[in-house]
């Protein structure tokens, strides 16, 4: 059964990350986590790793900085952002799908004004070091990235490996790219279309996002389909690196069987 629930308030927590470590699926063009034991049990009765990562893998939260030069890094992102009410979106889409605003518009819930919102594609099912995984994922258009900016959302979650689609990123002949060679060629082969014609812009939805200020999660995963329709508070505090562009977090959602949406005050009650 998913989600723990907390005895005491009966608070309901769900887990959203993916499992993070050796093997952890990184995009094209990163290097993977490297780790190691330093220290060992059986050698001095403790343990410690070391390590050696690119931020942007696994579930990790992206600050203004990642897109936006000058941006606020992700120690600088209020946290006010990062905690609090929002939506759990079942928006399913295929191979290459896009977001668009009309898929946002019939959304259940309703997105409110100053929610955080998570989409949920479905394609956490296929979160793998894989050719389809990475090249072939959904992510929204501009439109609907500044359709997210006008409601004046806090902050946006994906099940992709990025919030643009993989076509308007440096997977193709965008910028640095190709990372991924084969990807163009695939997708003409199978739908008779240019890539960069149908995505000319690079990382736009991103940037769109980035630049209002309203900090993005990738790879969203772990129980999240047992929310999907719902509201719920969440959670996605990373680490207080103010030069960081993008940190790994354990993204957490929240919800409350009374409906209420109570945080509770900590204050102990009286015995009757």
């Amino acid at each position: 059964m998913a989600g723990v629930t907390e005895a005491a308030s009966g608070l309901c927590f769900y887990e959203l990350s993916h499992e993070w470590g050796h093997g952890t699926p990184s995009m094209p063009g990163d290097a993977d986590v490297v780790m190691y034991r330093s220290v060992k049990h059986a050698q001095h009765g403790v343990m410690a790793h070391r390590m050696k990562m690119v931020m942007h893998s696994g579930t990790h939260l992206n600050a203004p900085m990642h897109m936006i030069q000058n941006g606020v890094g992700v120690g600088g992102v209020d946290l006010g952002l990062l905690f609090g009410n929002g939506v759990i979106l079942s928006i399913p889409k295929g191979p290459w799908g896009v977001i668009e605003v009309a898929d946002l518009e019939a959304a259940s819930p309703e997105i409110q004004q100053g929610d955080r919102v998570v989409i949920v594609t479905g394609w956490h099912a296929k979160y793998s070091d894989s050719l389809e995984y990475f090249g072939d994922a959904p992510g929204l258009s501009k439109a609907a990235a500044e359709w997210l900016v006008a409601r004046k959302v806090k902050l946006v979650a994906i099940d992709t490996p990025q919030i643009d689609h993989p076509l308007a990123t440096s997977l193709i002949s965008h910028r640095g790219g190709p990372l991924m060679n084969r990807l163009e060629r695939k997708y003409k082969s199978e739908t008779g279309r240019d890539a960069k014609t149908d995505h000319p812009d690079w990382n736009i939805a991103h940037r769109t996002l980035l630049a209002a200020g309203i900090p993005t999660v990738e790879n969203v995963g772990g129980e999240v389909d047992a929310l999907l329709g719902q509201r719920a508070c969440l959670h996605a505090a990373p680490w207080r690196w103010m030069e960081g562009d993008a940190c790994v977090i354990r993204f957490v959602a929240i919800t409350d069987p009374s409906g209420a949406a109570r945080i509770e005050s900590g204050k102990m009650q009286k015995e009757a």
